[in-house]
């Protein structure tokens, strides 16, 4: 029987902030796991959007691609996107690819919800 990629763990942060975590390895099935919740927690009314890549270990290109449509649907949607705890060798791969020019990024979790908990609490237009 063949595992599956862990699930990541959704938790609400304070306000309109949802917290993500993405798992140990990001790719299609995983991919899709982050872009389900993310956008059921925008359709729930988050205006933010941190994702956790605390066990993260590998980001696979189909990875990157679902991540870069999780950003432009919370740009659409008028919401922020945080990482948070990116190794250096996965932060390398986002520099590369341009992905840092479009989050906020951040070492740990309590830094990005404090970064983004003002957007969250600010009205849009604002």
């Amino acid at each position: 029987m063949t595992e599956l990629p862990e699930t990541p763990r959704p938790s609400q942060g304070p306000g309109e902030v949802a917290v993500v975590y993405a798992g140990d390895y990001v790719n299609k099935m995983s991919g899709q796991r982050i872009e389900r919740e993310c956008l059921t927690r925008m359709e729930r009314g988050c205006r933010a959007l941190v994702i956790n890549f605390r066990d993260t270990e590998l980001v696979n290109s189909i990875g990157v691609s679902i991540l870069l449509g999780v950003i432009d649907e919370a740009e659409r949607r008028g919401a922020r996107v945080a990482f948070s705890n990116v190794s250096l060798h996965t932060l390398k791969l986002f520099e590369l690819l341009g992905l840092t020019r479009l989050v906020v990024l951040a070492d740990r979790e309590e830094d990005a919800l404090a970064t983004l908990e003002e957007f969250s609490t600010t009205p849009p237009g604002h």
